[in-house]
């Protein structure tokens, strides 16, 4: 059917089997309005001359045609990975062009040697200055007037600390993702950041703040970040920024927003106890959880041992 011509000259017994593969292979490259042509070669010449001749009058009808190019690749997106250890974050990041001259714009003027102050010439070796320069950056985004929002607030970098071990320079804070800092850095910490004042009760459990409303506003989840230190379902790792706060009784059901009504918990977690029969409850402050009698008859209290560390 894609040949009709060819094969009324092979009903003619005019073409052989090498003729017809002759003309097939000549018709991928020229328009099929052509395969009269094609089929008269077939008629008068050998195989091996229809195909020259197929290459002639491609050639001929294409000459004026612009190369063929391969297409252009699509350019890679940007990558960035990061991953901590033995304490310290390591950073990887490929850039295109673009954003790779903005962040080398961004960089070059912070990471330039030190003037000679009188205690000699910078020492600092080029990657040294360097990441002391993104370090620079991380500073100048964290007090810049537009920044993205975790939680309906903008981005803060929380210590929890006892405030008489901060005064006394004893002790330990700890960060959002649960690693500690020495006092005396919280406290160099404190003189260039904005302090959340977070009372701690008897059991440095944190005091209810905010008041009442159906979302919870930005104190009250602060304080759930203090408390839970990430999702608080048994077993599971999610860090604050990736978890909603749950009110344990629900609005709908006459729940208040409030740090004694509330959980953290992440996407996944926060769906499950919607959709299904676990319950939670505080016990002396820490989120406790009871799973359904179908998984476990003796409703056996289950906690993440985040919450109690």
């Amino acid at each position: 059917p894609k040949l009709p011509l060819t094969a009324e000259a092979v009903a003619e017994g005019a073409l052989s089997v090498d003729h017809v593969a002759a003309v097939a292979a000549v018709m991928k490259t020229v328009p099929a309005d052509r395969e009269a042509d094609v089929v008269g070669y077939a008629r008068d010449f050998e195989p091996h001359t229809v195909r020259t001749l197929g290459k002639k009058l491609a050639y001929s009808l294409f000459q004026n045609d612009p190369e063929p190019r391969d297409p252009e690749p699509v350019p890679p997106g940007n990558q960035h990975l990061m991953q901590w250890k033995n304490g310290r974050l390591e950073i990887r990041a490929k850039l295109d062009k673009v954003t790779g001259a903005k962040y080398e714009a961004l960089l070059d003027p912070l990471a330039k040697p030190r003037p000679d102050t009188g205690q000699g010439p910078d020492a600092r070796s080029r990657s040294e200055r360097e990441g002391d320069a993104l370090a620079e950056l991380v500073d100048l985004m964290l007090r810049a007037d537009q920044l993205p929002e975790h939680g309906g607030e903008p981005v803060t970098l929380t210590v929890t600390m006892r405030h008489e071990d901060l005064a006394n320079q004893v002790g330990q804070g700890m960060l959002d993702n649960g690693d500690h800092i020495p006092a005396e850095q919280v406290r160099q910490l404190a003189c260039n950041a904005g302090i959340i004042p977070l009372l701690l009760g008897s059991q440095g459990q944190p005091m209810d703040i905010g008041r009442k409303t159906r979302t919870f506003p930005a104190g009250i989840r602060r304080t759930l970040v203090a408390r839970d230190r990430g999702c608080a379902f048994p077993g599971c790792g999610r860090p604050p920024r990736h978890c909603d706060a749950h009110h344990i009784r629900h609005w709908a059901n006459g729940g208040d927003t409030s740090v004694d009504n509330a959980v953290l918990l992440c996407r996944h977690h926060h769906t499950l106890v919607h959709q299904s029969k676990w319950d939670v409850k505080l016990v002396n402050g820490i989120p406790t959880f009871y799973a359904p009698d179908w998984l476990d008859p003796q409703q056996k209290p289950r906690r993440n041992p985040i919450n109690i560390a």
